[in-house]
């Protein structure tokens, strides 16, 4: 199977989890369950992870941050977060740069 970029984003899109930032230890905390923060994480903060990995450039266009990639991967939890072979293809291929993508909100 080849790794396309439209199978990258496609697997960011998949990733499971939320993010939020503990501003008392100053680090990205990953949890299953918004409700699982406490008060250490402001609520505007809880990102779920599929969202997390993108980085907002100008109006729709976006990058595939790998620096916020990196983060879930060093929670070591790859099964749980759902993170696939083509996001850690993407994250070695540093020679490569990140990918751009125009995303919106589907309407639902």
């Amino acid at each position: 199977m080849s790794i396309t970029s439209s199978s990258i984003c496609a697997a960011a899109d998949a990733l499971s989890g939320f993010v939020g930032f503990n501003h008392k230890s100053g680090q990205h905390i990953v949890r299953f369950s918004e409700d699982s923060f406490g008060l250490d994480v402001d609520e505007a903060s809880i990102t779920p992870c599929s969202e997390f990995v993108w980085r907002r450039l100008a109006g729709d266009l976006m990058t595939l941050d790998r620096a916020r990639l990196g983060l879930l991967l060093q929670q070591n939890i790859d099964e749980r977060l759902n993170i696939s072979e083509p996001l850690r293809v993407y994250q070695r291929r540093q020679d490569l740069p990140e990918i751009q993508a125009e995303r919106r909100l589907l309407p639902s």
